[in-house]
């Protein structure tokens, strides 16, 4: 492997004047975390390639979020001209190292499936604990999404996406009354409250995120066919847009990782390696339910056999509950222009083991691009002398890759079939939307059935105060044989009979009627 593996590690660097004759990263102590800090173009990029090449070496399978795009590289082979090589075999033959150069196994993943298969995982498997944290809900909002999460289990209704649990909210809503007495209160403020914190997620672009095929953690710890660990980069540029998105990932990577995972004690070398890069983006106004997963993560999953490396501009970035977890350090150079910089200068070098040839804080100050002060856990995980270093090149490429390479590493990945298509089989949503439909057209026909009854009634109490139609009569004669003007009873009985036989006179009639019988 040209020099990237130890008898017992990974070779990080070393040599040269002033500087450790060689130092490892120890794969026993690989799950024991670590940090990668330093300034905006001190070699942070270049020693988080190198440890993920190392580790991919040693067969341990890695995850890593590339927010600035030039971790890519890693699926291609490095350059064996121009000046980054020259610059690259100078520093090889100082430290010792063997440079060659090669790709490696590496699969692309998105959330947006625009450069990498789709990530994807169900609003059931994310669960109602991390969805209300995530949503910063209150007590009783946190109520009414377990009442929702709860009664669609009862009823089958499967939560695969955002509009299954907007769909889902609405029936707990509709039926409040119903299930009050089950459940407890349900107020239409806190249904309201939590889909506007939907909403907000929808917004980031969520609604790619939740749906099917979930990933399998499985497929992202496999092995590459020659042994060596499959590097997953997870693009992230567009991703960390959307911070709400990226806590809602990472709070269901962690979770699943965690409760998956069995325990394997202290392994020879771990079986999986996470890369978080630009970590203070990670901690910027992030949720507390995000930092305390994180906490409790780098706390207890070392045991499961799974390192965290954070890669950030200053250790002062990392929560220090979550700092004094991180074993393995490589701290490249700080700059302390202010004063609150030369404070983060000097707190960073005092978690150092101090080494009597060289004092930390000059050295972090004045260390150049791809040199670094180190500092590794040792055999038993005491915390190794602190070391200034010089950083082994790379053998994969440094800097991106082109679409057309992109697009072939894709093309060639054995995920590709299994998550760029999305399913979409029926579940809550399409399920209470035809309840729905059925509703509206069972009422709509019982609306419509009244008006006929009583349109059919109507007509036939007309044609039972119908009178019968007077019989024709012949006129009578004068003995003169003249004819004569009826009599006046006779007009009024015609004048009458005419108005029982339209329909005014039926409404006078059964006026009279009524009035009679009111009169009893």
């Amino acid at each position: 492997m040209g020099g990237i593996l130890t008898g017992a590690g990974i070779f990080v660097g070393g040599g040269g004047a002033g500087h450790a004759a060689a130092q490892e990263l120890l794969l026993s102590c690989g799950n024991r975390h670590g940090l990668i800090a330093g300034a905006t173009g001190t070699g942070k990029t270049v020693t988080l390639q190198v440890v993920a090449e190392g580790f991919s070496a040693a067969g341990v399978p890695v995850f890593m979020a590339d927010v600035k795009g030039d971790l890519a590289g890693l699926a291609a082979s490095g350059s064996e001209t121009g000046k980054l090589h020259a610059a690259f075999a100078t520093r090889a033959a100082t430290i010792g190292y063997e440079l060659s150069y090669r790709a490696f196994p590496v699969t692309f993943w998105d959330l947006f499936g625009a450069q990498g298969h789709p990530v994807r995982t169900t609003v059931t498997e994310m669960g109602p604990l991390l969805l209300a944290r995530l949503l910063d809900l209150s007590e009783a909002q946190e109520g009414v999404l377990n009442i929702a999460f709860h009664l669609a289990d009862a009823e089958g209704l499967a939560l695969l996406d955002l509009a299954d649990l907007r769909a889902m909210l609405v029936h707990v809503g509709e039926r409040a009354a119903e299930l009050k007495l089950r459940y407890g209160n349900i107020s239409a403020e806190s249904v309201g409250a939590i889909q506007r914190q939907l909403l907000i997620l929808e917004n980031q672009g969520a609604t790619g995120f939740f749906g099917e095929p979930a990933l399998d953690l499985a497929d992202m710890m496999t092995l590459a066919p020659d042994g060596r660990g499959r590097i997953n980069i997870l693009a992230a540029d567009r991703l960390m847009a959307s911070p709400r998105l990226y806590a809602t990932f990472l709070l269901w990577l962690l979770s699943e990782l965690f409760e998956e995972l069995p325990e394997v004690g202290d392994p020879d070398r771990p079986r999986f390696v996470f890369f978080f890069d630009e970590a203070h983006l990670l901690f910027d106004d992030a949720p507390k339910a995000l930092v305390d997963k994180v906490e409790q993560v780098a706390r207890l999953i070392r045991s499961k056999g799974v390192g965290i490396y954070f890669i950030t501009q200053n250790p002062a970035d990392v929560p220090e509950a979550i700092l004094g977890q991180l074993g393995n350090r490589v701290q490249h150079a700080l700059r302390a222009f202010t004063a609150r910089d030369q404070k983060d200068l000097k707190r960073a070098a005092e978690t150092y083991r101090p080494n009597p040839r060289f004092d930390t804080e000059t050295a972090i100050r004045e260390v150049g691009t791809g040199e670094a002060v180190t500092s590794f856990l040792e055999a038993k995980g005491a915390p190794g002398m602190v070391e200034r270093t010089l950083v082994r090149p790379p053998q994969s490429r440094l800097g991106p890759l082109a679409p057309e390479e992109r697009r072939a590493v894709l093309a060639a990945s054995p995920f590709g079939g299994k998550y760029d298509r999305a399913l979409d089989r029926p579940s809550a949503f399409e399920i209470l939307t035809a309840k729905a439909d059925q509703a509206a057209t069972a009422a709509a026909r019982a609306e419509a059935a009244p008006a006929s009854a009583a349109a059919q009634l109507e007509f036939n109490r007309a044609r039972r105060f119908e009178p019968p139609q007077p019989a024709a009569k012949t006129p009578r004669r004068s003995a003169g044989g003249a004819s004569r003007s009826d009599s006046i009873a006779e007009v009024f009985g015609k004048s009458l009979a005419r108005q029982l036989g339209s329909k005014a006179g039926q409404q006078i009639v059964r006026g009279v009627l009524g009035s009679l019988f009111k009169a009893r």
